[in-house]
């Protein structure tokens, strides 16, 4: 949507998403360890709401009023939406589930390892 709450919470979401993908390098401790909570807590709170991030549902709630509305076709279709614009391609949801909770963990790792080369050198 291009209105300001869509422009705007799709700022957002590119925005946790480039820390997503690239937060493992930046050399800040502080910024490291937020990385390595921040990433468990993106994929458990994608399995605790079914698949829908809550930067979906509190659209839907500024919006409707409801935290989960059918109008809104991002709500835990983020990625597919993403895979669609950037590519032309629909995949499943299992395989979107299995690379988005691969990527986590990959990402995860390497922030990991990047933190523990911060702190012992």
């Amino acid at each position: 949507r291009t209105d300001p709450i869509g422009v705007s919470l799709f700022s957002v979401h590119a925005a946790v998403g480039t820390y997503v993908m690239f937060g493992w390098i930046v050399s800040s401790l502080d910024a490291l360890v937020f990385y390595l909570l921040l990433l468990p807590a993106v994929a458990l709170q994608w399995h605790l709401n079914r698949g829908s991030c809550v930067l979906n549902n509190f659209e839907s709630w500024l919006r409707t009023g409801r935290w989960r509305h059918s109008s809104n076709r991002e709500e835990g279709g983020f990625l597919l939406m993403l895979a669609d614009w950037l590519f032309g391609v629909r995949p499943s949801d299992f395989f979107l589930n299995r690379l988005a909770y691969s990527t986590v963990l990959v990402l995860w790792a390497a922030g990991l390892s990047h933190f523990l080369s911060v702190v012992s050198p």
